[in-house]
């Protein structure tokens, strides 16, 4: 079963986006672009909002 964490490889400020796409296995510019154009559709505070609650609920990838 896979488990979504935040990624340490793929990180630019928390490693969300980078985690969702080693979750589904498609580019993180892919996520990233999708979440701009979701801050500009729905505002950006709601955006940041569930950003920063992914931030906080997803757990970090520990590097063995």
């Amino acid at each position: 079963m896979k488990k979504l964490y935040r990624s340490h490889d793929n990180q630019i400020v928390s490693g969300v986006a980078g985690g969702v796409a080693e979750y589904y296995e498609i580019d993180p510019v892919i996520i990233r672009l999708t979440a701009i154009f979701v801050t500009i559709i729905t505002g950006i505070v709601p955006m940041a909002l569930m950003y920063l609650l992914a931030a906080l609920v997803i757990p970090k990838r520990t590097v063995v």
